[in-house]
C-alpha cells in the first residue's frame, strides 16, 4: 500500500511563502515524477509544478520565478518553496507520484488528500 501525505498548507498574507510537502510512504521501489495541482473552488484542478526523477523541473506560467520545486529521494518528499505568494494562489494544493511499488512490474499513478493554502490580501 502507498500513501502520498501532503503537509505545509496554511493562511499567509500576500508577498508571504510558505514550503508544501509531499511525503511517500508504503512499499515504494522508486517515483518517476511527481506534480504539484492545485484546484481554487469553482475551478477546475491546474498544472501547477513537476520535477522528474533526474531533477528536471516544469512550472506553469503562473508561478514562474516564484515556486520551486525539489525533491529528497532518499526521504521519498518533494517540496513546493512557493514565495511571494498572491492571493490567486489560494487554492488546495494536491501533489500526484507516479511510482514503481515493490514487485509490481509497472509504475501507477498516486494522489494526495491536498493541503489548503489560503494566501489573504
Amino acid at each position: 500500500q502507498v500513501q502520498l501525505v501532503e503537509s505545509g498548507g496554511g493562511l499567509v498574507q500576500a508577498g508571504g511563502s510558505l514550503r508544501l510537502s509531499c511525503a511517500a510512504s508504503g512499499s515504494i521501489f522508486s517515483i518517476n515524477f511527481v506534480h504539484w495541482y492545485r484546484q481554487a473552488p469553482g475551478k477546475e484542478r491546474d498544472f501547477v509544478a513537476a520535477i522528474t526523477r533526474f531533477g528536471s523541473t516544469t512550472y506553469a506560467d503562473s508561478v514562474k520565478g516564484r515556486f520551486t520545486i525539489s525533491r529528497d529521494n532518499a526521504k521519498n518528499t518533494v517540496y513546493l518553496q512557493m514565495n511571494s505568494l498572491k492571493p490567486e494562489d489560494t487554492a488546495v494544493y494536491y501533489c500526484n507520484a507516479d511510482l514503481f511499488r515493490v514487485g509490481s512490474p509497472g509504475s501507477r499513478s498516486y494522489w494526495g488528500q491536498g493541503t489548503q493554502v489560503t494566501v489573504s490580501s
